[in-house]
C-alpha cells in the first residue's frame, strides 16, 4: 500500500516551495522532510522537486502528481473539518438491542430527556431477548444484567439493582391460597415466559437466608411478552413473575397482590456494552453520558 504520508508530504512542499515553511507546517525537521520526499522519488524512480539553493519548484512529472492528489488531499481535510464540527453538533443514528424491560423502564425515560436536546440524532431501539452479537448485527451498543455482557466489552451500569416480584390479582386468591414458601407454587397457574437466551421456560429465580430456588412451574400460559403477563396476571388467569416496578402502582391501587416476597432479593441491574475496541461515536458518546447510572438521587 502507498504511503500516504510521502505523498502529502511532497504535496505540501511543492504549495509552499519550501522545505522549510512546509517542515514548520508540518512540525518536524526541514532534513527529516527532505528525506521523507527523497524516499518517494527513489520509489517512483522520477525527480519530483527541482531543489536550488534558494527556491524549490516541481518538476514536470512532480506539477503531474501534484494536480492529481492536491485535490484528493483537499477533499480528505474538508471531510475530517466537517467531522470535527460533529463534537460541537452530534449526529447520526444510534442502534441498540435491548429487553423488553429495558427499554421501557430505562431506555425510553431516558430518550425524553436526551432526543429534544439533539435533534440530529436519531435512535433505533430493537427489543430482542437473545444474546445478540452487537458487532455481527451492527450494533452500535446493546443493553443486558450485568452477568450478560462479555468480558470484552465495555460495560456502563444505567440503572440501581433490581428486584422481581411474585404477583396475581385479588380475584385469583379467592380461589387459590397464597403460596408461602417457594414449592407451593407447584399447584398454581403459573404464567411463563419463554427466552431464547435461556432456551426454555425462564426459571423464576427465589432466594432466600442463602437458599437458592430455581422454580419452573406449570401454567396454561406462556409469552415472550412483558406486558402480556402483566395483563394476564391482572386478568386473574394466573400467577406471575415479574420485575417490581411494573407490578407496584397496581399493588397499590389493589389490582395485584404480592406474595413471597422475602423470597426476591436485589440484584445487580443493566449495563450498556460496547465493543472497547471501537471507537465511540460523538452520538453514542453522549447517550452514554445521560444514561450512566451515577446512584439514587
Amino acid at each position: 500500500m502507498e504511503n500516504f504520508n510521502e505523498l502529502a508530504a511532497f504535496a505540501i512542499v511543492a504549495r509552499e516551495k519550501s522545505f522549510t515553511r512546509a517542515a514548520a507546517k508540518l512540525r518536524i525537521s526541514p532534513s527529516a522532510l527532505s528525506q521523507t520526499v527523497r524516499n518517494l522519488e527513489e520509489r517512483l524512480g522520477l525527480r519530483l522537486l527541482a531543489r536550488t539553493t534558494r527556491s524549490v519548484a516541481p518538476t514536470e512529472a512532480g506539477e503531474r502528481l501534484l494536480r492529481t492528489i492536491a485535490p484528493r488531499f483537499e477533499e480528505i481535510e474538508a471531510e475530517l473539518a466537517a467531522l470535527s464540527e460533529l463534537r460541537d453538533k452530534p449526529a447520526g443514528t444510534v442502534r441498540i438491542t435491548a429487553g423488553e424491560h429495558a427499554a421501557i423502564s430505562v431506555l425510553q425515560p431516558a430518550l425524553k430527556r436526551f432526543l429534544p436536546l439533539y435533534p440530529d440524532i436519531n435512535v433505533e431501539i430493537i427489543v430482542d431477548y437473545a444474546l445478540t452479537d452487537i458487532v455481527a448485527e451492527g450494533y452500535d451498543a446493546g443493553v443486558r444484567m450485568g452477568e450478560q455482557v462479555a468480558k470484552d466489552m465495555i460495560a456502563v451500569p444505567i440503572g440501581p439493582h433490581l428486584r422481581m416480584a411474585v404477583v396475581a390479582s385479588p380475584g385469583y386468591f379467592e380461589q387459590h391460597p397464597h403460596p408461602r414458601r417457594p414449592e407451593d407454587l407447584a399447584a398454581h397457574n403459573c404464567i411463563n415466559s419463554r427466552l431464547p437466551t435461556y432456551g426454555g421456560l425462564f426459571a423464576w429465580g427465589l432466594e432466600k437466608e442463602g437458599r437458592e430456588v430455581k422454580v419452573r412451574g406449570d401454567g396454561q400460559l406462556v409469552f415472550n411478552s412483558l406486558n402480556m403477563r402483566l395483563t394476564s396476571a391482572l386478568d386473574g388467569l394466573g400467577i406471575a413473575y415479574l420485575p417490581e416496578d411494573q407490578t407496584l402502582p397496581h399493588i397499590a391501587e389493589g389490582r395485584l397482590v404480592r406474595v413471597l416476597e422475602d423470597w426476591c432479593p436485589a440484584f445487580p441491574g443493566y449495563h450498556l456494552y460496547y465493543p472497547s475496541r471501537r471507537q465511540q461515536s460523538p452520538a453514542l458518546a453522549l447517550l452514554v453520558d445521560v444514561l450512566r447510572y451515577r446512584g439514587e438521587k
